[in-house]
């Protein structure tokens, strides 16, 4: 198989967090958004633990999301934190996308491997998901809400199951998503002696 580097630059160079306000409401064929899972699963895993977990919202059941987002939010945040509008936004989100992922990680039960290490894994794996969406055209974000701490009943979570976020996905139509990255030099120490 002969890859072009090119083509793997410009892929992860082009990669962004694209939000549901700008999605669009043309649908996502079931079978891409199954290739784009395909992909995460093929993450680096230690051990092979395979700890990623996904649970895929669509049609009717991003409007029971929506509403299980925005009464978590009511709940999690004191009356003195709560807004109206953030409310109203984080009800809207869900409604906005064609599909929003669960991410979950599923520790290990012989704890093999430490749970960072699991962690790790699947952000990989998510990786994977947003270069797979950014080849698609297809827009898309993780988010980490402190809800997700309260989410376990609602997600149906096995024991050692955590949530990690939500990974908002939509077609958009073209616009110019401009990023810079502070040069790499100034992270990187080369030890050569």
């Amino acid at each position: 198989m002969e890859i072009q580097i090119n083509q793997v630059n410009e892929l992860i160079r082009n990669r962004r967090s694209v939000f549901p306000k700008v999605y669009n409401n043309q649908p996502i064929p079931r079978k891409i958004i199954e290739q784009i899972l395909e992909n995460a699963n093929w993450a680096p895993t230690h051990r092979f633990t395979e700890p990623w977990r996904f649970k895929v919202f669509r049609g009717n059941a991003l409007e029971r999301l929506s509403n299980f987002l925005a009464e978590a939010y009511k709940e999690t945040v004191g009356e003195e934190q709560f807004s109206e509008m953030k409310y109203k936004k984080t009800k809207q989100k869900p409604l906005l996308c064609d599909t929003v992922i669960a991410i979950c990680m599923q520790r290990d039960p012989d704890e093999r491997v430490p749970e960072w290490e699991e962690i790790a894994a699947t952000a990989c794996a998510v990786q994977n998901m947003w270069l797979s969406c950014t080849a698609y055209n297809i827009g898309c974000y993780w988010s980490s809400p402190k809800t997700i701490d309260i989410s376990g009943d609602f997600l149906g979570l096995k024991q050692g199951e955590r949530c990690l976020g939500f990974f908002y996905m939509g077609y958009y139509d073209p616009i110019d998503l401009p990023s810079k990255r502070q040069d790499i030099a100034d992270k990187v120490e080369w030890i050569e002696k």
